[in-house]
């Protein structure tokens, strides 16, 4: 007769894996208390879940931001959120890598609320020392405030990559050889806020932010650098021992052939706004990115 010992192993090996992978993913995740500082908003940023989640609010007297304990000068950087829901006009959930001072870096992501039912525009930047005006704007093809997605960021000195549950938004080229500042050697925070914009967020500032539908709220977890180059006190951690993990992404000049097709595919279905197509804003003539490598 058959025996049953097996099956008993078999469910015991089972939740073993399950127990290991949640530990792997509350170990490699990250955590809001030991990785980030609120910054602002008088409580109104929470860390919940012994750091395992991280919630902006706003209301109609403050919104409320955070930004990392860490600099960083150049990897990848993955960041989980869900956008806040609802009627969300006039709101802006701010996600961005940005330097100090008065010339700085930036690399943005914003998503502007809309009205219950519009989608939210994903309204991506690159600043390089004080100077932005290369705006770019996205739907998305999916709703982002029913579930949480992955924003990425990868930073190298051949390009930067904005990236939407690993689909690539857009690429910006470091493009010095023809004149056009790329950011290089200035090390960048990592930043959030949660903020009212309703003067400009929701059709250029008609639709006003819905006090009696606040507070709203915007939520983030795993967080992951461990593939992001750590600056400090004048150096890399790529410089060291750990730079094999990250020499991927610090290598990489260019996105792959499907990594092209895709970012293809949501600039032809989904992107609604392109500086480098925005003859009337550049009567002098376009950007000199825009018609060499950062057109698209």
């Amino acid at each position: 007769m058959a025996s049953s010992y097996p099956f008993p192993h078999v469910q015991l090996l089972a939740l073993l894996l399950l127990l290991l992978n949640s530990f792997l993913v509350t170990v490699f995740a990250g955590n809001f208390h030991q990785d980030f500082d609120i910054t602002w908003g008088d409580g109104r940023g929470k860390v919940l879940n012994n750091g395992q989640l991280l919630t902006l609010s706003l209301d109609k007297a403050s919104g409320s931001g955070f930004q990392s304990k860490k600099q960083y000068l150049y990897g990848k950087i993955d960041m989980q959120i869900k956008l806040v829901p609802g009627n969300s006009a006039g709101t802006v959930t701010a996600y961005y890598l940005r330097s100090e001072g008065t010339s700085w870096d930036e690399l943005d992501f914003e998503f502007l609320g809309n009205l219950s039912g519009d989608p939210y525009i994903v309204h991506t930047n690159v600043f390089t020392q004080g100077k932005g005006d290369r705006e770019q704007q996205f739907y998305l093809w999916f709703d982002p405030t029913a579930d949480f997605h992955t924003y990425s960021v990868l930073w190298n000195a051949q390009h930067t990559v904005f990236y939407v549950d690993g689909t690539p938004l857009r690429e910006f080229k470091n493009l010095e050889s023809i004149g056009v500042k790329y950011p290089k050697s200035q090390p960048m925070k990592i930043y959030s806020s949660l903020w009212n914009a309703d003067d400009w967020a929701t059709r250029g500032g008609l639709i006003k932010t819905d006090w009696s539908k606040a507070p709203f709220t915007a939520s983030y977890r795993n967080f992951n650098d461990d593939h992001a180059c750590v600056w400090s006190s004048g150096s890399s951690s790529c410089s060291s021992s750990k730079s094999g993990s990250n020499s991927g992404f610090l290598v990489e000049k260019e996105l792959d052939s499907t990594s092209q097709q895709r970012l293809r595919w949501v600039q032809k279905n989904y992107m609604i706004y392109n500086y480098c197509t925005d003859t009337k804003r550049f009567p002098q003539g376009l950007p000199p990115e825009c018609t060499v490598g950062n057109r698209s």
